[in-house]
């Protein structure tokens, strides 16, 4: 099973790579292809160009043998639209079955994205939740869940798509806007992030005032 986790990753960070991992030993998941975004729809463009965001994310992963940046979006014409994603990876990827790892942010909007229904047809949903996570006040979201929860991993296994599966990660408290503030205030963004994107960033001179 491929694990797929889009992101604007501007810049990426520990936050993402902790929950990332987290998901592939909670899912056996053979790798993770990590996106990120081409063209925003719903909001504000990124600070970095995409060029330098798939950079980054080549940095940060380089190590970690599980994780696979794919440039997709970014090599896609157009707004970045997750069924259109799902549906080229299908392309590449014949008889694969797709995990969609989102956090719980993500989640709560899910029923705003382009065909939601559709993308529950081309992969299953993994739920990054916080710990006490609760549904949003939504009807709609609500019934997708009650018609589509999963309860275990095993489950995920046994259909080729359409579960939505809960799963609590490691919540670390970092983010990419803060991350991009400190380093316009000129303070050092060490720990937050790996240190070759560190040295990417000051290199690009990225985020600085």
């Amino acid at each position: 099973m491929i694990g797929v986790f889009g992101g604007t990753f501007d810049p990426i960070h520990n936050g993402h790579l902790r929950i990332a991992l987290d998901a592939q030993q909670a899912l056996g998941l053979d790798r993770v292809h990590l996106i990120p975004l081409g063209q925003a729809v719903h909001r504000d463009q990124p600070k970095a160009t995409p060029a330098q965001r798939l950079a980054m994310v080549q940095l940060a992963i380089q190590e970690q043998k599980h994780f696979f940046a794919d440039a997709r979006e970014i090599e896609r014409c157009g707004h970045s639209y997750m069924v259109d994603t799902l549906e080229s990876l299908h392309q590449e990827l014949p008889g694969q079955t797709l995990c969609l790892l989102l956090g719980s942010d993500a989640f709560n909007g899910f029923m705003r994205w382009r065909e939601p229904e559709r993308v529950l047809q081309l992969a299953h949903l993994s739920v990054m939740q916080r710990p006490g996570y609760t549904l949003p006040d939504d009807n709609d979201l609500e019934a997708l869940v009650a018609s589509h929860r999963c309860e275990t991993v095993e489950a995920l296994y046994h259909s080729p798509a359409g579960c939505i599966h809960f799963h609590t990660v490691t919540q670390l408290d970092i983010s990419s806007s803060d991350i991009r503030a400190r380093i316009a205030r000129g303070e050092s963004p060490a720990y937050l992030l790996p240190q070759a994107v560190i040295d990417y960033i000051i290199g690009q001179r990225l985020y600085a005032d």
